[in-house]
C-alpha cells in the first residue's frame, strides 16, 4: 500500500479549510498513486478512494463494502444511533432493501412527474417574491425555499409545522466550524431531537387519518413483518428533510454562480433550454459535488480492480468530489460544460443500492426553477463568490449575493 503523503492529510480538519482549488489539486495528486492512500492513525483511519473506478466499484459491491458500521466520517457514536435510530444510509441488505422499497414508491419518475404542478407553483411564488422584495441572498430567498416546500408537501408536513421544521434543519446544518462538522457532519443533536418530535406528531396524526403522502405510506407499511417504530420513522424523515433540502439547495446555489462565471454556457442554456437542461443539471452536480464523501467498511479481504489490497475491517472513504474530476473519465474535467457527453458523474452516488432516491426529484426541481428564473429574470446573476462552509461532508453554500 502506498505510504501516506506528507503534504496532504484528508483526516486533518485543516485540510477542509483550504481553498476549493487547493483541495482539488491535492485530489489530483492522490489520483496519480497506484493504490488508495491511507490517512489517520493505524487501525483508526481510512483508505481514500479518489479514482472514479474505485468509487463506482465500492458503490456497486455492497456485499463487500458495507454501510452498517456507519457511513459518516467519523462514525456516529453508538449511543447516538441507539437514541435516534439508524438512518437508512447506515443499513445493509436485506433490511435496507425492504425499507428502500417502501420509500422508493414516492420517488419514481412517474410519481415525481405528478408533482410537476406543485413544483411549478412553488417556483413561480419564489420568483414573485424575489421581484417584490429584491432580497440580497440567493440561498435564503431561492435555493433553500424551493426544495424545502416541495419535500414538505411530498412528506405531508402540515403548513403549521413548517417554520419549526425549517428552523431545526437550519440548526442541524449551521456553520459550527470545521472541527465540529468533521465530528458530526451536518448534525446538531438538539435540533435533531426536535425534528424527531415534529415528525412524531405528524406520524401519530397519519396513523389515525392516513393521507396521500410519504409519512402515511411509511407509518402504515410493514418492514420485516412489523410497523416502523418512532425512532425509525424519525431517523428516516430527518435524513430526507436534511439531505433532500440541503443537497438540492447547494446544487441550485452553485448552479447560479456557475452560469454567472460561464457566460457562454449560460447563453446556450437560455437559448436552447429544453435541449440542454438535462446536461446542465448533470454538469452542475458533477462540477459542484454537493456531497463530498461517504464511508464504507470491508466485509472481507478484497483486491480493487484499479489496484490496492484491502483487508476485512478496513474503512474506505468514497470521495465523490475527486471521482467527478477524474481525468481518465472526464475530458477537461475542470471545465464547466453542459454539453458534456457522456457524463457518468457520481454526484448522486456511484450506483448500487444506496444510489440517491431523490435523483428524479432533484432534476425536476432544478429544471422547473431555472426555466422560471431564466425566462422571468434573464439578467439574474451572482455578484460575488459564494460563501462556503468548510466541511469534509458536503459542499455547502451559506450565502450567495445576487442581483438581476
Amino acid at each position: 500500500m502506498t505510504s501516506e503523503l506528507t503534504e496532504t492529510d484528508l483526516a486533518d480538519p485543516s485540510f477542509w479549510s483550504l481553498a476549493p482549488q487547493q483541495r482539488l489539486e491535492a485530489f489530483a495528486s492522490l489520483r496519480r498513486h497506484d493504490a488508495p492512500v491511507y490517512f489517520g492513525a493505524t487501525g483508526h483511519g481510512f483508505h481514500a478512494l479518489v479514482r472514479h473506478r474505485d468509487v463506482v466499484e465500492a458503490s456497486r459491491r455492497p456485499e463487500i463494502f458495507i454501510s452498517g458500521p456507519g457511513v459518516t466520517t467519523p462514525r456516529p457514536p453508538r449511543w447516538v444511533r441507539t437514541v435516534f435510530g439508524d438512518s437508512m444510509v447506515n443499513l445493509d441488505d436485506p433490511r435496507h432493501a425492504r425499507l428502500r422499497g417502501v420509500v422508493a414508491r414516492a420517488f419514481t419518475p412517474r410519481v415525481v412527474n405528478r408533482i410537476t404542478d406543485d413544483v411549478t407553483r412553488v417556483a413561480g411564488a419564489v420568483v414573485d417574491d424575489v421581484i417584490a422584495h429584491r432580497p440580497a441572498d440567493f440561498v435564503e430567498a431561492v435555493a433553500s425555499r424551493l426544495p424545502f416546500e416541495v419535500i414538505c408537501t411530498m412528506m405531508g408536513i402540515p403548513p403549521a409545522y413548517r417554520r419549526e421544521v425549517l428552523n431545526q434543519i437550519n440548526h442541524t446544518t449551521a456553520d459550527a466550524g470545521v472541527r465540529r462538522r468533521l465530528r458530526m457532519p451536518g448534525k446538531s443533536l438538539r435540533a435533531l431531537a426536535k425534528l424527531h418530535c415534529v415528525v412524531g406528531r405528524v406520524a401519530r396524526q397519519r396513523r389515525r387519518e392516513p393521507a396521500d403522502d410519504l409519512i402515511s405510506a411509511l407509518v402504515t407499511a410493514e418492514v420485516d413483518g412489523a410497523r416502523l417504530n418512532s425512532r425509525e420513522l424519525g431517523s428516516f424523515f430527518s435524513l430526507l428533510l436534511v439531505a433532500g433540502v440541503e443537497t438540492t439547495r447547494n446544487a441550485i446555489a452553485h448552479a447560479l454562480h456557475l452560469l454567472t462565471t460561464n457566460p457562454a454556457q449560460r447563453a446556450l442554456l437560455a437559448t436552447e433550454f429544453d435541449a440542454h437542461v438535462g446536461g446542465f443539471v448533470d454538469e452542475v452536480v458533477r462540477y459542484s459535488s454537493p456531497i463530498i464523501q461517504f464511508r464504507r467498511t470491508l466485509a472481507r479481504d478484497h483486491e480493487l480492480g484499479g489496484g490496492g489490497r484491502l483487508r476485512a475491517g478496513d474503512d474506505v472513504v468514497l470521495f465523490y468530489t475527486s471521482a467527478n474530476r477524474d481525468e481518465s473519465v472526464f475530458d477537461r474535467p475542470d471545465d464547466f460544460d453542459i454539453t458534456r457527453r457522456p457524463n457518468p458523474h457520481v454526484g448522486f452516488g456511484g450506483g448500487g443500492p444506496h444510489f440517491c432516491l431523490g435523483t428524479s426529484l432533484a432534476r425536476q426541481e432544478m429544471t422547473v426553477l431555472f426555466r422560471e428564473l431564466l425566462s422571468r429574470l434573464p439578467q439574474i446573476r451572482s455578484v460575488d463568490e459564494p460563501v462556503l462552509v468548510p466541511s469534509s461532508f458536503d459542499n455547502r453554500v451559506a450565502r450567495l449575493p445576487f442581483a438581476y
